[in-house]
């Protein structure tokens, strides 16, 4: 029986891992449809964000079963509750890579973003995009120099984004109204993935070290 439990964590890890890269799959494509208003690709991640809910679905009843049926020791209670809430973070991701999909469906055939913004998005999104893969491998492996590396990608995305802002508030700004909206979104959209990043990466750290940590010096 213990064998079997064993197992079952085990088997909690790999579809945390499986949802990452699902996850970092969906804001390649999202940004891709984002910056060539690539309708296709735009739809695509639309519809792929219900694999990855119902992934964390699956994860999270497997999670709660554990809880209820098998009385973890604490070691082992800490990585079914840090799944579950490592699972939210991961979902979420999810449904922000199918936000800024959902700007490209909405604006096509128009491009989202202004012309001059168009590199700070893509800085972002690479970013991004980076921290989910990093992601993947702190899932795996538990390095935790991953998680410091995850903090530093977070901080240059929120710069880019506090840019994006100061861009907005100049006098010379004159985009429409619509195209503000869009452009203060997208860039929220970008910002708050690395955040929820930077949570997955913080849970990580507390199950191997189990202690909440000062964010890590870049």
């Amino acid at each position: 029986m213990r064998k079997l439990f064993q197992e079952d964590l085990h088997n909690l890890g790999d579809q945390l891992s499986d949802i990452a890269v699902l996850v970092t799959e969906a804001m390649e494509k999202a940004h891709r449809s984002f910056e060539t208003a690539n309708l296709q690709l735009a739809e695509e991640v639309i519809a792929a964000d219900a694999r990855i809910d119902a992934q964390q679905n699956g994860l999270d009843e497997k999670a709660i079963e554990l809880l209820s049926l098998q009385g973890p020791v604490a070691s082992d209670l800490r990585l079914i509750v840090g799944a579950l809430r490592m699972s939210t973070s991961l979902e979420r991701m999810g449904d922000l890579a199918r936000h800024i999909a959902q700007l490209t469906r909405l604006r096509y055939p128009d491009p989202v973003a202004p012309t001059r913004l168009v590199p700070v998005y893509r800085e972002m999104a690479e970013k991004d995009i980076a921290i989910a893969k990093k992601l993947v491998e702190l899932l795996v492996t538990r390095q935790l120099d991953l998680v410091v590396e995850i903090y530093a990608l977070n901080e240059q995305i929120n710069e880019l984004h506090a840019g994006i802002f100061t861009a907005i508030a100049q006098p010379e700004w004159t985009a429409s109204a619509a195209t503000t909206a869009d452009a203060t979104l997208a860039s929220r959209f970008f910002e708050r993935f690395g955040d929820h990043g930077v949570s997955v990466a913080r849970k990580v750290q507390y199950l191997v070290t189990g202690e909440w940590e000062a964010e890590p010096a870049a």
